[in-house]
């Protein structure tokens, strides 16, 4: 058994324990053999809705429970992580419960953000020693960050606010300072990623509130809004649940990740890796996925090609969430301005797939030229021993990667292994 990290307040351990988005525990789990189906209704937006539970295969699924702590450092499946010949993975940091979206600061701070508990935390690296720092606590799944000019944004469920000058107060956080909360509050896909564009706007996605359903004008699309919170737009439509962004360094077209609707079949519909040239694009859901499949609800009377087709697609219920261009020198040349996708792994999948990070190579029109794997392991015998949930590229051009089933971040260099430094 693992050594589990011992800090935790009562908020953390309720969330963890009553929340998968918060769908109360029994209605995530499959009946016992022979046991009569549960007399109360799931509630809304529950993960489990339309699944087709006279299938005996599709009844064993539901969303995979994450340990309940952050595991220590040397419980960390590290020696398992593969990468290409030349790479390295070492723990970067531990200890952070359910650890998801990544920035990192002008001063070197890394900043993470999580979803099932209330906190951000903050990783300093300072005279070779690396220290992690509770940063914000009390906030409503603070999934989503961003990083510009000293100040950090974090998005919760429902708003987004803002710290300034946050890396000089590292140790006496300001006051979060609320700049827009015009979101609607569904947890089925509420928690946000967010980023700012070239256009100096900060982009914020707004996901579908259920598994498959006609969403209203204020779902199923990516807003931006000015760094203020004003001048709100809908820059794309058709997006079902996107949980990571990044803009191409060269065309500065947006590229971002969109997990398709469950229940259709084990390997229908792929998720998507989608390209926003323009303002006002749709990009299917729910009339279509995957790009060719028209949903058996909601395309009748459409056609695909109404819509805005993926670039490529990511395997099915492979749930890929951070995405990452890589603009740094440490890697050899042919990663440079390619996407570094992880994908979190399936849950409604017999076999699962996923739990992975893989890079998509692409060609000069911004089309996909190909894709292959990066970092593997996290997948065991079906079962996972870690999940990938975001990439974030240091300064010095490494990678680091969140791991939100063991509450770690991990870091990839290449070339001569460095001294290991910041061990805790």
């Amino acid at each position: 058994m693992p050594t589990l990290h011992p800090t935790r307040s009562l908020l953390l351990a309720a969330t963890m324990v009553a929340s998968m988005a918060a769908w109360p525990a029994a209605a995530q789990q499959p009946p016992a053999a022979g046991a009569p189906a549960a007399a109360q209704p799931l509630p809304p937006g529950s993960p489990l809705i339309g699944r087709p539970d006279s299938n005996p295969a599709a009844a064993k699924l539901a969303p995979v429970a994450p340990p309940p702590l952050a595991a220590s450092a040397d419980k960390l499946p590290t020696a398992k992580l593969k990468v290409p010949k030349g790479f390295n993975v070492e723990v970067y940091a531990s200890g952070m419960q359910n650890a998801r979206s990544l920035r990192v600061g002008d001063k070197g701070t890394v900043f993470a953000g999580t979803r099932l508990i209330d906190k951000v935390y903050a990783i300093v690296d300072k005279d070779g020693k690396r220290e992690v720092k509770t940063l914000y606590t009390g906030l409503y799944r603070p999934n989503g960050l961003a990083f510009r000019n000293g100040t950090l944004y974090i998005a919760e469920l429902s708003k987004i606010s803002k710290a300034e000058n946050i890396e000089d107060n590292l140790d006496n956080p300001p006051k979060l300072t609320m700049i827009y909360d015009d979101l609607p509050k569904d947890e089925a896909h509420g928690w946000k990623f967010i980023g700012i564009g070239p256009d100096n706007k900060l982009y914020v996605p707004v996901g579908q509130p259920c598994n498959n359903c006609m969403p209203s004008d204020r779902h199923a699309q990516i807003r931006r809004i000015n760094l203020d919170g004003s001048g709100a737009e809908v820059f794309a439509r058709g997006v079902r649940m996107t949980v990571g962004f990044d803009w191409h360094p060269v065309s500065k077209d947006l590229y971002f990740n969109d997990n398709g609707r469950d229940w259709m079949s084990e390997d229908a519909p792929e998720d998507e890796l989608n390209r926003a040239t323009k303002a006002g694009e749709h990009f299917g859901s729910p009339f279509c996925y995957q790009g060719n499949l028209p949903d058996p609800e909601f395309g009748w009377g459409r056609s695909c090609d109404e819509f805005t087709k993926p670039v490529m697609l990511t395997g099915p219920h492979s749930a890929g969430l951070g995405l990452r261009f890589y603009t740094g020198s440490m890697f050899p040349k042919k990663y440079q301005n390619a996407i570094f996708i992880a994908r979190h792994g399936s849950w409604n999948r017999s076999k699962k797939v996923g739990g992975d990070v893989i890079v998509v190579y692409l060609n000069r029109n911004g089309t996909v030229k190909s894709w292959e794997p990066f970092l593997t392991g996290f997948l065991e015998n079906n079962s996972y021993i870690g999940r990938p949930v975001d990439v974030e590229l240091m300064k010095d051009g490494s990678l680091l990667v969140s791991d939100d089933w063991n509450g770690a971040v991990y870091r990839i260099s290449y070339g001569k292994p460095a001294r290991v430094a910041g061990k805790q």
